[in-house]
């Protein structure tokens, strides 16, 4: 049986405000290249388990990224 909170269900990061937009595509962490802000691009946002996030693939090695909100970035 599947738990239907593990689901991942898409949201809109284009209703975002341009700024927040702006914000999470630049302040990222990549786990391939160790680095953090080198920016993402073709951002994905979701929730699963009642957590959004945000992924994308990072600008200098392609891997994917992905970033998690935190209550502080509501």
């Amino acid at each position: 049986m599947t738990d239907n909170n593990d689901q991942r269900i898409a949201r809109d990061f284009s209703a975002r405000s341009q700024a927040e937009q702006q914000d999470f595509i630049e302040n990222t962490w990549c786990d391939a290249c160790q680095k953090e802000n080198l920016g993402l691009n073709s951002p994905c946002e979701y929730e699963q388990s009642g957590i959004i996030y945000v992924e994308g693939k990072c600008n200098v090695c392609a891997k994917m990224v992905v970033t998690e909100f935190t209550d502080d970035e509501f």
